[in-house]
């Protein structure tokens, strides 16, 4: 089962990630990723730039509403994410407590990733992702 970690934090958690020797965060970073690749379980794991120089969507209105930045009203932004490839939530769960430099002002929330294994196989946009999924090596 696929579980995505996503790493959430207040703005005072993200000013104090920033005092960090950023050389000592990627060596710290890198151990654990290694971890999780010697361990057979990271499918994939990113950070996400500043949320000031990303976009928002808002579907409110019949025309989509575009701004810049994040929700105003957000107290804590996504900073990246993990998927781990792993038995059970429980599995996930161990992994996401071991994540460094959590602390005052962060979170992290475990969400399981649905398979395409679990959605209708006869239906023909099923069907199209599958075969594009298997087209590039994604199955």
């Amino acid at each position: 089962m696929k579980y995505m970690l996503i790493m959430r934090a207040t703005d005072e958690a993200y000013a104090a990630m920033g005092e960090v020797n950023f050389d000592e965060m990627l060596e710290t970073m890198g151990k654990f990723n290694d971890e999780l690749i010697n361990a057979g379980v990271l499918v994939a794991a990113e950070g996400l730039e500043d949320p000031a120089e990303g976009v928002v969507v808002d579907y409110s209105s019949e025309t989509p509403v575009i701004t810049d930045g994040p929700y105003g009203e957000t107290k804590e932004l996504f900073g990246g994410y993990y998927i781990l490839n792993v038995a059970s939530k429980e599995e996930a769960i161990e992994w996401a407590k071991r994540l460094p430099y959590g602390g005052p002002g962060t979170k992290t929330e475990i969400r399981r990733v649905s398979s395409i294994d679990e959605f209708p196989q006869d239906n023909i946009w099923i069907q199209k992702e599958r075969a594009w999924r298997e087209a590039t090596g994604q199955l």
